[in-house]
């Protein structure tokens, strides 16, 4: 099967040719000749299995083939997403989807200024990516309305929920028009899932694909646990001991990434950050400077999981683990990619169990366990598995308690059932020396 087949226009097949796309996904090749039919759509697809491409492609032809011109801060087709880096993402790919279309393409998203975003709607967008809560922002000040749309995509709808948009979901709901195709991405049908689909989708066509959730076996994959406030003397060490040369690294927040950056920079390394506060020219700029090998280390949030090529990467860290487990398979596929081996290492604290237990329970694997020396971690790290479960270590039975609520040791009260202590013998109680100040009295 190829993407011709599938019914897709000559314009998109050749911005798939030069991004070097040659076979259809199953999730590409079901869902797409769905949308081109016009049917609402349920699909349960995890990130990483191509889904992207597998609603855009067909709505950028539907755009390009249908519909009147887009008037002034109107939409045609909206792509709804719950995180600002993931509306990065899926408008670039958008954008390169559509290079040889007559479409114009937008993304909005809160954490910047509003003004530039109203001023880009005034001529109104053909395909626009957002998320939520800045959506309602465009429109309840009038710089946004719908009332051209003609598709509606809710991408990763089970995230949406997760981080509390329901109300505004139902409030963008409320404003559209109630004529429309409507696409449902998920990557799974929970209940709340159901039910929003229920509400937005008319007689929709369901359709599964298994996700992509293994790491090629390219990759080596091992876990170090330590204390969440020394992790990044545990990074230091690490890199020191390995020699490490080029090294990606994944942090949860900007904020950490910034941390990170500053604090290897002040030891004479060689680092740069990536993440969604930089522009996107300073972005590709520390990017083209590690896959020059002018940077050693380089450290991003999860806006650089998904798209980056670089060849013979050796060695993946995640510094924090992912709050979506989906995203560790790409965090760790940067490496071990064309056939070469890799490494990923993940550096977890005690806070991270249950994310550790997600990610082994999506690849179905139990990951292996290291102590680094003098950096053994002060609180367990419970143990995980495959099977979802975190494994709790059953309670030492309590000791018996003398009488007294403890026993003197040399001075040193220690109270019973204290793991630290020896335990002695039984012996007769250590009787206490009274001490007396008055005159002592010579005997007879």
């Amino acid at each position: 099967m190829t993407f011709a087949t599938l019914g897709l226009i000559e314009p998109l097949l050749r911005s798939l040719e030069t991004l070097g796309y040659q076979t259809p996904t199953p999730v590409q090749a079901q869902a797409i000749p769905a949308v081109l039919a016009g049917r609402d759509l349920m699909a349960a697809a995890q990130t990483g299995t191509g889904k992207t491409a597998g609603f855009a492609l067909p709505l950028l032809q539907l755009l390009a083939m249908e519909g009147p011109k887009v008037t002034a801060n109107s939409v045609r087709a909206l792509i709804l997403v719950p995180t600002r880096e993931l509306a990065e993402q899926v408008h670039e790919a958008v954008r390169q989807y559509a290079e040889n279309l007559p479409l114009s393409t937008y993304a909005v998203y809160g954490g910047v200024s509003i003004n530039p975003q109203m001023m880009k709607l005034r001529k109104g967008v053909d395909l626009l990516v957002a998320t939520p809560g800045r959506l309602l922002d465009l429109f309840r000040q009038n710089a946004l309305k719908f009332n051209q749309l003609q598709t509606l995509v809710l991408d990763e709808a089970d995230r949406m929920l997760d981080l509390g948009f329901s109300e505004e979901l139902g409030n963008i709901y409320k404003a559209l028009p109630k004529k429309r195709q409507t696409l449902l991405f998920s990557a799974t049908f929970s209940d709340a899932i159901r039910t929003l689909a229920g509400q937005m989708l008319n007689d929709p066509l369901s359709i599964e694909v298994s996700p992509r959730n293994v790491a090629a076996n390219t990759v080596k994959q091992w876990v170090v646990t330590v204390d969440k406030k020394r992790k990044p003397e545990l990074f230091i060490h690490l890199l020191r001991k390995g020699k490490w040369k080029q090294v990606l690294v994944f942090a949860k927040t900007r904020n950490g990434v910034d941390a990170l950056v500053e604090k290897l920079q002040g030891l004479g390394i060689n680092a740069d950050g990536i993440h969604g506060d930089k522009p996107q020219a300073t972005r590709q700029r520390a990017l083209d400077r590690f896959k020059a090998s002018e940077v050693q280390i380089l450290v991003a949030t999860d806006v650089a999981a998904r798209g980056l090529d670089i060849e013979d990467l050796p060695l993946v860290v995640n510094f924090d683990l992912p709050i979506v487990a989906e995203d560790y398979i790409h965090r760790i596929g940067r490496t071990g990619r064309a056939g070469a081996t890799g490494q990923a290492i993940s550096l977890v604290c005690a806070d991270e169990v249950n994310l550790l237990s997600a990610i082994e329970t999506l690849t179905r694997q139990t990951l292996p366990r290291q102590m680094e020396h003098d950096f053994e971690p002060e609180h367990r790290v419970p143990d995980t598995d495959a099977s979802g479960q975190v494994i709790k270590k059953p309670k030492k039975p309590k000791k018996p308690k003398t009488s007294g609520g403890g026993k003197r040791n040399l001075g040193k009260w220690v109270e019973s059932g204290d793991a630290s202590a020896p335990e002695p013998s039984i012996k007769p109680v250590r009787k206490v020396p009274v001490f007396n100040t008055g005159p002592r009295k010579r005997k007879p």
